[in-house]
């Protein structure tokens, strides 16, 4: 049976009802659309009609995206799927109260979280001297780490960025390969450049680069060292040893915060050895200063069609598992 609701929007006097709607209509189109409602505006009353529940949900999300309009807080597509994401989640935050937190990186360019799990996690490193980021690909663990990393470097709260990675691929001995040590590490920590592409502009980083500001270098090169004034990114630390763990939060320094990465579900390492990201939270779980935050799937950001493209596969593999298996004459 259908159930129609009728809700009205009070807009500020410098907003207006076409931001809600999106060019051509587009917002309320992908509205409508993931929760199967039809909706219909007439000046600045909006009806929406449909099953109770789906209408419901429908509504909740308009007052919300409403709300974030007369905030100020701009809307696109991007944002839209995410408060629709972050609402079907059940999360204690509001949409709203999660993009209010943001980085500002180069020329002012805003990096904002997209979950309350992310939030959570820019708050961390805010507050605190280490923090462990550990969750599944697509959370933003290592993307909002480098933003923290660039928007500390440019408020001059460090002096320089270190990211250091464990080369499990190539062991580490890294002799074999051509070129000096930037040629040889450069295809493990691509995905790192790819985020400082982003908050950075090219010249500015080979600037960068070259007078040593950040600095890019497999763990192993860690031994010895001590970094004072340094954000320091350990990326997939679910690769190191419990010694390399250990060798490596022994190089912090004055002045110095650390972000360990690492997705304990995707361990590199060869059979039967343990990784340090794994041992160290109950070593550490207790000393102030030191935080962790776990992500969940809750916390995967992705484009729309790569989520629909891991459902399709998902479906597929359970509608074959399921399939009875021929008898053998």
């Amino acid at each position: 049976m259908n159930i129609s609701k009728k809700i009205s929007l009070e807009f500020r006097k410098n907003h207006s009802i076409a931001e809600l709607l999106g060019e051509r209509d587009n917002f309320i189109k992908q509205i409508e659309k993931n929760f199967e409602v039809d909706i219909f505006v007439l000046g600045n009353d909006v009806e929406i009609s449909g099953e109770k529940q789906n209408v419901e949900n429908a509504a909740g999300l308009i007052n919300e995206l409403t709300l974030q309009i007369n905030l100020g807080q701009k809307l696109n597509s991007q944002k839209l799927g995410d408060s629709i994401q972050i609402m079907e989640s059940k999360s204690i935050l509001k949409p709203h109260e999660i993009f209010d937190n943001y980085i500002i990186v180069n020329s002012g360019k805003k990096i904002k979280a997209r979950t309350e799990g992310q939030k959570r996690y820019i708050e961390a490193i805010k507050n605190n001297t280490i923090v462990f980021g550990i969750g599944p690909a697509g959370t933003g663990k290592t993307y909002l780490a480098l933003a923290m990393a660039v928007n500390a470097l440019k408020s001059n709260e460090v002096g320089r960025i270190v990211l250091v990675k464990p080369v499990v691929e190539a062991g580490e001995k890294l002799g074999f390969l051509p070129g000096d040590l930037y040629d040889k590490i450069n295809p493990f920590l691509k995905p790192l450049y790819d985020g400082l592409y982003e908050m950075l502009d090219i010249e500015i980083f080979q600037q960068y680069m070259e007078m040593n500001i950040i600095e890019v270098i497999p763990l192993a090169y860690m031994r010895g060292r001590t970094l004072n004034d340094s954000f320091i990114i350990l990326d997939e630390a679910q690769n190191t040893s419990p010694e390399q763990m250990k060798m490596f939060l022994t190089r912090l320094g004055f002045g110095s915060k650390v972000v360990i990465t690492g997705d304990i579900t995707q361990i590199d390492l060869p059979e039967g050895k343990q990784s340090g990201l794994m041992i160290v939270q109950n070593i550490l779980k207790d000393i102030n200063g030191i935080e962790f935050i776990y992500l969940t799937a809750d916390d995967v950001v992705r484009h729309n069609l790569v989520q629909k493209i891991v459902n399709a596969y998902k479906a597929y593999e359970d509608n074959a598992a399921g399939k009875p298996k021929l008898k053998e004459s």
